[in-house]
């Protein structure tokens, strides 16, 4: 599933190629990749990780182990309020923390930076432009995605073809989709709801259908508003214990956002790749 791969290529531990694991003696085992942090995350995103859980209701006290699922309804109501918010989403602006954790070495690699999101009249364009610890800009849009650095002042280039509904559905998760559309490429569970940043938000359990996904990403999870359709944390977990975590702040909806968010500012010895 090389595509889906090419969906973290912006992570700087993928963009660099994994680590290879410390000495024995100077590696920190993690027991188990939900529950570890990844490190102590900066002071600007320490409220939205540290969220307050609210309670699920009754039938959950007392239980060990992941929360259960509250009643089919429950899940229902955050997919019609999600339904109806979608459509109404235009465009979303926001500030982002995206960390990635790895196991291994137990590590992490964080970058900060501005994301983008656009409805177009088919599909949703996604921009992020990536400024710490480097300049960085990852793009989808047209069915291509395409990733700046200019450091090295390189584009590499990926036609999604076919795989355009696949790759749109992980790059745009969490803002703009309709709710009961999660279900035709997840099996959905209704985790309970937390307060980010002041926003009740339902926590959403996704975990892909297709085999070939789940060999990249075990499952995910999103914290949604859905009164607005957008996230404000996601986690995707890989079967390898690593584990990406994305918090967006400063959420700024349907305002306008300029046509050249989508085109890159190249150089007249911008090298193009384009890896098959």
């Amino acid at each position: 599933m090389a595509m889906l791969a090419l969906l973290m290529l912006a992570t700087p531990a993928l963009a660099k190629g994994k680590k290879k694991a410390k000495p024995a003696t100077n590696t920190t085992a993690t027991a188990n990749p939900s529950t570890a942090s990844p490190a102590t995350p900066s002071n600007g995103t320490a409220q939205a990780l540290n969220s307050d859980k609210a309670a699920v209701g009754a039938g959950t006290a007392g239980t060990s182990g992941p929360a259960q699922a509250k009643p089919v309804a429950g899940l229902e109501s955050v997919l019609d309020q999600l339904d109806q918010a979608a459509a109404t989403f235009r465009s979303a602006e926001a500030d982002f923390v995206w960390e990635q954790y790895q196991k291994v070495v137990d590590e992490k690699d964080v970058q900060k930076g501005t994301a983008f999101f656009v409805r177009h009249e088919k599909d949703t364009h996604m921009a992020a432009d990536i400024t710490e610890p480097e300049k960085k800009v990852l793009l989808f849009s047209d069915g291509k995605i395409r990733f700046y650095q200019p450091r090295i002042d390189q584009v590499t280039e990926y036609d999604t073809g076919a795989k355009k509904e696949e790759v749109e559905s992980f790059l745009v998760l969490g803002f703009g989709g309709r709710g009961h559309d999660l279900q035709k490429s997840f099996t959905v569970k209704l985790d309970g709801f937390e307060t980010i940043d002041g926003v009740k938000t339902a926590k959403l359990e996704l975990q892909p259908k297709s085999d070939k996904v789940r060999n990249m990403f075990d499952h995910i999870v999103i914290w949604t508003d859905p009164t607005r359709a957008i996230s404000l944390k996601q986690q995707a977990f890989e079967p390898s214990g690593d584990f990406r975590t994305a918090i967006y702040t400063n959420i700024r909806m349907n305002g306008k956002i300029p046509d050249d968010t989508f085109k890159l500012k190249t150089t007249s010895k911008t090298k193009t790749v384009r890896p098959q």
